[in-house]
């Protein structure tokens, strides 16, 4: 292993001597995020990029493997949501002294979990929007706003995010779906890294079918 270090998903700090990178799963508290080993995000406080986050709305945030999360990225849960289909969008319920009940949730344009894959690269200042599922392997384009889903090992940008093209053809998209060497051991991981770090996408692709 390099430098005699073995690498450990419970490390906070992965690189030495660094605060303003962190694994994110070892440091998480609320129990409505999940996040998968070695996810990282480049700032010291994870938490504080997730929010209107009521539990009350039982939403959750899920994350996978690897991902690789930049400085300024937002996490905009349900809470942010308001009434929209009344008069008015101002939540008098959520404010001291006005006479309202909550509204039901069927009034409330709740969207559901937020499910990002593995092996996604969010750029820096991106907003991702309640509800949003985005696939593994997709590239998250700096100050790009994710109002919709995102397939597998695409690259969007902009606001609101669009596409901009797909990383691979279908058929490399399928067979790494299919291997998910995010979910291998680290030392297979190891030996895998001249696969994934290759640019001969011929090769890979020759590898991945056991040729």
């Amino acid at each position: 292993m390099k430098d005699g270090n073995h690498p450990n998903p419970n490390t906070i700090h992965p690189i030495a001597g660094y605060d303003k990178e962190i694994y994110v799963k070892p440091t998480l508290k609320n129990p409505n995020i999940i996040v998968g080993d070695f996810t990282y995000i480049a700032d010291s406080d994870f938490e504080s990029h997730v929010t209107h986050f009521y539990e009350w709305n039982g939403d959750k945030l899920i994350i996978g493997k690897f991902c690789q999360i930049a400085a300024g990225v937002e996490f905009v849960m349900n809470g942010a949501n308001h009434q929209m289909n009344a008069v008015s969008t101002f939540p008098f319920y959520t404010l001291e002294g006005w006479e309202m009940n909550p509204p039901a949730a069927s009034d409330l344009p709740l969207k559901g979990d937020t499910v990002i894959g593995n092996d996604v690269w969010i750029g820096q200042n991106a907003t991702i929007m309640p509800g949003v599922h985005i696939g593994d392997g997709a590239i998250i384009g700096a100050n790009a706003t994710v109002a919709r889903d995102v397939e597998p090992y695409s690259i969007v940008a902009g606001n609101p995010a669009r596409l901009i093209r797909k990383r691979f053809d279908d058929e490399l998209i399928e067979l790494l779906e299919k291997f998910a060497w995010w979910d291998k051991s680290i030392e297979e991981i190891n030996e895998l890294i001249p696969i994934l770090t290759s640019s001969d996408l011929k090769m890979v692709k020759r590898k991945l079918k056991g040729e």
